[in-house]
């Protein structure tokens, strides 16, 4: 069974910083391509990062050069920092992971998300201005 817990979420001020981790177990490491979603209830689910089994991570342009997504050497532990927090990312994020390679690739602006099939419960993460 593949499970996700996300952890890591809060409350900051709007210019802060968090780091979410995403602990990962039964997973199978080949091929692999895990993600970063965010959203706020009644909304779209909106990709935050992405990374594969080649390390190669994709950013989305809301959050170029303020957001990284990394792994811990064991690749148990799937982690997002992200800095200089607005009031409008106020959301819940969660970790996905593929149980197939997007067709068109592991990054945040592939054409369907149908290949993410396992699912975390999510981490709310509440920005005040």
């Amino acid at each position: 069974e593949v499970t996700l817990v996300e952890s890591g979420g809060g409350s900051v001020s709007a210019g802060g910083s968090l780091r979410l981790s995403c602990v990962v177990s039964g997973y199978r490491w080949q091929s692999w391509c895990m993600a970063w979603f965010r959203q706020v209830p009644g909304e779209k689910r909106e990709p935050v990062a992405t990374m594969n089994d080649n390390e190669m991570t994709t950013i989305a342009d809301s959050v170029q050069g303020r957001c990284t997504v990394s792994q811990d050497n064991d690749k148990k532990t799937l982690f997002l920092d992200i800095h200089n927090l607005m009031p409008e990312e106020t959301d819940k994020y969660y970790c996905s992971a593929a149980r197939w390679p997007p067709r068109d690739g592991c990054r945040t602006t592939t054409t369907s998300y149908m290949p993410f099939g396992y699912w975390g419960r999510g981490t709310q993460v509440t920005v005040s201005s």
